[in-house]
């Protein structure tokens, strides 16, 4: 057993100093941790999902799952009308949905037919996605593995209401323009409803990511959204350079310093101390002036 050991201790210390010779770093958790080949090919793309094959799970599920949740009733109208889109889109996946106007609530479930176990989770996003007021051609894109959501609440961020308004109406931008822009350098569809912002996109290019932070600074009054389209723009100038791509971009990108303005303090006039006899006082002046 100690030949062995010794004989692999050898082995790996050899293949080391091979690797070291060679330039490569590899950082080793243990014995069986070794460098893969698809590691370092560039055409393997590492985030693509492998499409699901019904043949993977012929048998079904054996438990049935289900997610419900409630909508506002200013959607009542609209989800009664598109909810034959939804069931449509839905039951090619084996999925049963039911739309309930009496406790305002919509309902996902397993069935027989349903093969792929992580469709309920898509079918869960999606009726969250229908009550933020997304609109149902949209929502159902969920479904397609590469697109994921992100549902921000904002709505405890900020205390006043007056300033959770206008920092809301900010991250719009007049005429919508500065959520387009935000929606084109991202990659993502945005939507702000209330004290909710209903994001779907792809975690491939950082886009939900991006999102969210530019989202959460502009309520919490962090930075303008102006300053992070900015970055975005040169960000996406420098990708276009293969030589950047190893290095680090700080220096590139814009340093933005908040100024806090000083506002003026109000003048406030200092209390003499409390005499009760002040009529007495002013006897005792005009005494002393005769």
């Amino acid at each position: 057993m100690a030949s062995d050991d010794e004989a692999n201790a050898a082995a790996v210390a050899a293949e080391e100093d091979a690797e070291a010779a060679e330039g490569k770093t590899w950082r080793r958790k243990g014995k069986h941790d070794k460098p893969k080949p698809w590691d370092e090919d560039p055409n393997i793309d590492h985030w693509k999902i492998e499409k699901f094959d019904p043949s993977w799970n012929e048998g079904g599920m054996l438990e049935v799952s289900s997610f419900s949740t409630l909508f506002p009733q200013y959607r009542e109208k609209y989800l009664q009308e598109s909810w034959p889109i939804v069931k449509g889109a839905l039951k090619e996946h084996g999925i049963s949905c039911e739309l309930n106007l009496v406790e305002g609530s919509m309902t996902v479930s397993t069935t027989r037919k349903t093969r792929d176990p992580f469709i309920i989770i898509k079918a869960r996003e999606l009726i969250k996605l229908l009550s933020r007021s997304v609109p149902a051609p949209q929502a159902i894109k969920i479904l397609d593995d590469e697109m994921n959501c992100d549902i921000i609440k904002i709505g405890g961020l900020v205390r006043n209401k007056e300033r959770f308004v206008k920092r809301r109406e900010r991250l719009l931008g007049p005429n919508l323009s500065t959520l387009k822009a935000i929606e084109i350098l991202t990659g993502c569809y945005i939507l702000v409803q209330g004290n909710t912002v209903a994001a779907m996109g792809s975690y491939k290019g950082r886009g939900l990511k991006q999102v969210r932070r530019i989202v959460e600074d502009c309520i919490k009054n962090v930075k303008h959204p102006v300053y992070h389209i900015k970055e975005l723009l040169i960000k996406r100038e420098l990708a276009k350079n293969p030589a950047l791509a190893t290095e680090s971009w700080d220096r590139f990108l814009p340093k933005f310093k908040k100024k806090n303005v000083k506002q003026k303090k109000p003048q406030t006039k200092e209390k003499k101390p409390y005499t009760p006899f002040r009529h007495l006082n002013s006897l005792a002046r005009l005494m002393r002036s005769l």
